[in-house]
């Protein structure tokens, strides 16, 4: 039966203008003080080139009450836009319990704190254009993620140690991120480059067969409950892989699978669901006459629903969204839709529950320390907190320190993959 969509509690306005127009949002706990910064990521001068790998030329860091807490570069009014990744995340790089800023500034790969901004060390790329995204992964067996894959925009890797020592690099067609994972549990990553999966040191294991173009977001989890980690790929259709490289199934009901997301968005299915997006008709650079459609498949590749959609618009971007409220049940996180639909919360019937009173790009996080998500929603010089319930942006005082970065906050991406464990 269809449901009336809510509206959430909107906890905050912010202003952030002060970062420049085009700034890309991430999250963290960069002072340690047990809630989330907003940290804005402007890319250079590269407005005409949306698919040439930007680097960055401004960040800037403010709580959530809008205060302003450093910046490093100055904003420009005719910095790129996203059409690709930002080279930046957020993480602890050098083991001390703090978060650092990573980015790829004036052609170097740049540590930056996360108290102050300031330049931690500095590193020489392995090539010009090593600087398409950031990847952390644990490639040398520590007890912790410390080493980082850079790419190019479509064909070269490289992987690089704690100390920015190359470790191998790789030639193909390595998707737009490739997901770092420990599919078999000896302590170090494998890397699904693409279509590749790829050992810790680089040697190709097996690669998808029959898939066209390249791969647009990778999904790790235990789908169809068996106790093992499965891959499931969007690109030119739906996918998925056992560890050893043995196609599952195949979900070819698309035109263009351009985001997957895996949740357990059906109480009454079982295993993991796979939600997807299908590009059906590509229109114009403003999201207009193109048409795009969401779906619904079961563990096994089946199709559960597909969108008949009616209105134009064809960029939407979907990402999963757990613990928004107390159902036990993940969402399916549609924005940037186009065609008069605002960002939405999307449940496994297909109902849209949760319909937000913004529209710009959205990013989500337990802000408090809660055990709850809130969600972000932010444009050109503004950014709208909301939550399901309401709650003060000061926090309870529960949270115990510094709040954890978790690996889908330091693996921020326009292409979302992730993991579900």
């Amino acid at each position: 039966m269809p449901v009336t969509p809510i509206q959430p509690a909107l906890l905050g306005k912010i202003d952030i203008s002060r970062a420049g127009p085009r700034s890309k949002m991430l999250l963290g706990d960069i002072n340690g003080d047990g809630k989330m910064e907003m940290v804005m990521v402007q890319a250079d001068d590269r407005q005409d080139v949306r698919y040439i790998p930007h680097q960055v030329q401004c960040i800037t860091a403010f709580d959530l009450s809008g205060e302003l807490l450093w910046q490093n570069g100055t904003p420009s009014e005719t910095a790129g836009g996203p059409g690709s990744d930002y080279p930046a995340q957020i993480y602890d790089w050098n083991g001390d319990g703090q978060l650092e800023v990573l980015c790829v500034m004036d052609n170097r790969f740049r540590i930056l704190s996360g108290q102050d901004g300031t330049e931690l060390a500095s590193y020489e790329l392995p090539s010009t254009e090593a600087h398409d995204c950031i990847i952390i992964a644990n490639l040398s067996g520590a007890d912790r993620a410390s080493d980082v894959i850079l790419k190019d925009r479509y064909h070269n890797m490289w992987a690089l140690d704690n100390q920015f020592q190359l470790l191998w690099s790789y030639t193909g067609n390595p998707g737009h991120f490739p997901w770092a994972y420990d599919l078999d549990g000896d302590g170090r990553d494998e890397v699904m480059a693409g279509y590749d999966l790829l050992d810790s040191t680089g040697r190709k294991l097996w690669s998808c067969s029959e898939l066209e173009d390249h791969a647009d977001c990778v999904w790790v989890g235990d789908v169809n409950g068996d106790g093992q980690p499965e891959l499931v790929i969007g690109g030119s259709v739906t996918v998925m892989y056992d560890r050893t490289g043995r196609e599952l199934w195949r979900y070819e009901g698309s035109i263009e699978s351009q985001h997957v997301a895996l949740g357990k968005f059906r109480k009454d299915l079982p295993g993991l669901q796979v939600a997807g997006l299908d590009r059906i008709v590509r229109g114009d650079a403003n999201n207009a006459k193109g048409r795009d459609a969401l779906f619904l498949l079961d563990c096994e590749g089946k199709e559960v629903w597909k969108e008949a959609r009616t209105t134009d618009g064809w960029l939407t971007i979907i990402e999963t969204l757990s613990g928004w409220d107390d159902s036990g049940l993940d969402y399916i996180m549609a924005y940037r839709r186009g065609g008069g639909l605002p960002p939405t919360l999307v449940d496994g019937e297909m109902n849209a529950v949760v319909q937000f009173p913004a529209e710009g790009y959205v990013v989500h996080a337990d802000l408090l320390g809660t055990g709850r998500e809130q969600v972000i929603i932010y444009g050109e010089g503004s950014a709208s907190i909301f939550s399901a319930v309401h709650m003060s942006l000061q926090g309870n005082g529960t949270a115990l320190g510094p709040l954890p970065q978790i690996k889908r906050l330091y693996s921020s991406t326009l292409y979302p993959g992730g993991q579900l464990e």
